[in-house]
This record gives C-alpha cells, sequence and structure tokens, in this order.
C-alpha cells in the first residue's frame, strides 16, 4: 500500500490548497498520508524550504508547488 506525505510549514496557502487535494485523493483511494512541517527539521527546511508544498509517494518526491491531482491518483492506482 502506498503513503503519502505532505510537506509544508504552517501558513502556507499553497500548502493549504495542497492538503485539500491530498485528503481528497486519499480519502478516495484509501490511501494514508500525512503532514510534516519543513520547520521540524533543519535537514526538511534547508532541502524543501524553496518547493513547498511538497508531495512525497513512498518515501520518493512526486510534486512540489501545486498538486495535480490526475497525477497523484495516476501514481497511486499504477
Amino acid at each position: 500500500m502506498h503513503r503519502i506525505t505532505l510537506l509544508g510549514k504552517p501558513g502556507c496557502h499553497l500548502c493549504d490548497d495542497a492538503r485539500q487535494t491530498i485528503a481528497r485523493v486519499a480519502g478516495d483511494l484509501g490511501v494514508p498520508w500525512e503532514e510534516i512541517s519543513i520547520e521540524s527539521s533543519d535537514e526538511l527546511r534547508e532541502k524543501y524550504w524553496e518547493m513547498i508544498p511538497v508531495t512525497l509517494i513512498d518515501g520518493v518526491q512526486h510534486d512540489f508547488w501545486r498538486v495535480d491531482e490526475n497525477r497523484l491518483r495516476a501514481a497511486l492506482t499504477s
């Protein structure tokens, strides 16, 4: 089973949009997901600061800045 991770930070409006899309797709497909703040780790902050929100599938970067719902669904069902 796949797992989605959303990397973002508080106050990020693009993260809010990504969260809605991910929650919808994950709910439809029964895929677990989690959200991690890049502010929780110096390593995450340094690596992803200019890319958030970042979507990972099974720990591998899938998207950044915006979540394309169709692309996310395709990746999770292939």
